[in-house]
């Protein structure tokens, strides 16, 4: 007798037969009362339970589908009580899952998932997927195998129907809670162009600082060109007419002539641009530039990261604020702006 009940204690499921006998004048009992096992890895250790009537060891984790939705049942250590867990397959995940039960038992340390094959589950996954297949579920040092309900394959009618009423619940979620995102993603974005800008102040007037500097030197470049070519006409003037004869003078332009082309075919070969005043003027610039902003350790890419955070964000904001987003006429935009 003692070894059939063993193995009725063990077989999960199956209804205890009456194996004790009723005495005269005590009332039968509503459900056996039966001592419940765990295998917590190095054997069964036993323990009282409470009657049921039908048998289902207090440890075991067991998954019903009750109104299309999955409920977990599992035994809470601390407690030392069953509790249910209803989860949305759709949208609850392993980890959100896993944080409730850690929430409604304060001694549970340790709570993970893994699969059939020992591989830790994800704590992004969602719980549709993890009831596909068995898994492990794992809290504190005990390990419990758990074997999800085979369900019923829609139909395809079914599934597509399915399918719309997700579709539906989507869009109208987007309409309920589209202005609240909004007004947090806008608050977002001001907050980061503030930063932004604040960053960007100081970095604003030391560069200012270094183009009025360049800009200077590159405009005293040009004027002390335009002196050297003037001496330079001076200088052919005084020696055609009142030192030498043109005769004398003409083979000198030439040459002079020539080593200007020279100048500007170096030039080209150099920089790979044509010897244009506007360009050449604008390089010179930024000559100056970077070996002044070297000297005074202006960090040119961390300007130019800021600048383009900056812009990025406000476009964000200014698409945020378009009238199709906010569903506004624009002349309420423009009074908000």
């Amino acid at each position: 007798m003692l070894a059939g009940l063993g193995r009725a204690l063990r077989s999960g499921r199956r209804q205890l037969p009456g194996l004790l006998g009723r005495r005269d004048g005590c009332p039968p009992p509503s459900a056996p009362q039966v001592g419940l096992w765990r295998h917590t890895g190095g054997g069964w250790s036993g323990r009282e339970g409470a009657p049921y009537s039908t048998l289902v060891p207090s440890d075991e984790v067991t998954i019903n589908y009750r109104h299309g939705l999955p409920v977990i049942t599992l035994m809470l250590p601390t407690r030392s009580e069953r509790c249910q867990f209803t989860v949305k397959p759709v949208v609850t995940t392993v980890g959100a899952f896993l944080q409730d039960v850690q929430r409604e038992d304060k001694g549970i340390e340790r709570a993970e998932v893994f699969a059939a094959d020992g591989s830790k589950v994800s704590h992004a996954t969602l719980m549709e997927v993890l009831l596909m297949n068995d898994f492990k579920l794992v809290i504190n040092n005990t390990a419990y195998s758990v074997s999800p309900p085979v369900k019923d394959k829609l139909s395809s009618e079914h599934a597509t129907e399915m399918e719309d009423i997700k579709s539906l619940v989507h869009r109208l979620f987007v309409a309920l809670h589209l202005e609240d995102h909004q007004i947090r993603k806008e608050r977002e974005l001001l907050q980061k162009l503030d930063h932004l800008k604040g960053e960007l102040l100081p970095l604003e007037q030391m560069k200012a600082r270094i183009m009025d500097s360049a800009d200077a030197k590159t405009s005293r470049l040009l004027w002390v060109g335009l002196a050297l070519m003037s001496t330079q006409g001076g200088a052919l003037a005084w020696l055609t007419w009142w030192v030498y004869s043109w005769d004398i003078m003409e083979p000198v332009t030439y040459f002079i002539t020539y080593g200007s082309a020279m100048a500007f075919y170096a030039y080209f070969v150099l920089t790979k641009q044509d010897y244009i005043y506007p360009h050449a003027k604008d390089r010179q610039f930024l000559h100056y530039f970077y070996r002044k902003s070297k000297k005074q350790r202006f960090n040119v890419e961390r300007y130019n990261k800021l600048k383009d955070d900056l812009a990025e964000a406000e476009e964000s904001l200014r698409r945020l604020r378009q009238p199709l987003h906010l569903r506004l006429p624009i002349q309420e935009i423009n009074d908000k702006d």
